[in-house]
């Protein structure tokens, strides 16, 4: 199994960025074949300091395998997701990726 996790932090300037970012992610990165799983959503909060609470969505795909997350990086639609939504909702991104046994 291969994880994609994105942490993203929207343009503060944009009130509605996160559900920008939300439909955006529905509409091109949900349709890409080879997701085993999909989950995103809004930052949840948490009275814990170790919580990292600067963000505002995160993604969380599974994937089968690094290769097939390789083929989902070049598809299309996460081409035109990268272009039409995240470049004009987002400031900042960090991705996590890790294959477990």
């Amino acid at each position: 199994m291969f994880s994609h996790v994105v942490i993203f932090w929207t343009d503060p300037a944009n009130p509605n960025a996160a559900d920008e970012l939300l439909a955006g992610m529905e509409k091109y990165l949900r349709p890409i074949p080879g997701v085993l799983h999909f989950h995103a959503g809004k930052m949840a909060s948490s009275h814990r300091p170790v919580v990292d609470q600067t963000y505002q969505v995160a993604l969380n795909l599974v994937f089968p395998d690094k290769r097939t997350q390789d083929d989902y990086q070049a598809h299309p639609m996460h081409i035109e997701f990268v272009n039409n939504v995240f470049k004009k909702t987002c400031q900042k991104v960090v991705v996590y990726d890790f294959e477990s046994r």
